[in-house]
């Protein structure tokens, strides 16, 4: 899904980006804004599932290496 999801989007020219597209509530967005929106909502998904991880103390794995705790500690060293 990656890939084919890299393939479309890099085929779409500028003009692409800047033509309105009908969202599944039916409201006309630019491409782009639609696109920057999906991500958003990825991120938003992937807080909530950490948030419900950590209730029960599950450590969840970082994804961009050092969590904010790390890097605080980290810094404070310094």
């Amino acid at each position: 899904m990656h890939r084919q999801t890299l393939e479309i989007i890099n085929n779409l020219s500028n003009e692409d980006l800047y033509r309105k597209c009908l969202t599944p509530a039916n409201s006309e967005i630019s491409t782009w804004k639609w696109l920057r929106a999906m991500i958003e909502h990825e991120i938003h998904h992937r807080e909530e599932i950490y948030i419900y991880l950590n209730l029960p103390d599950v450590k969840t794995p970082q994804i961009y290496g050092l969590s904010a705790e790390e890097v605080w500690g980290v810094s404070v060293q310094l």
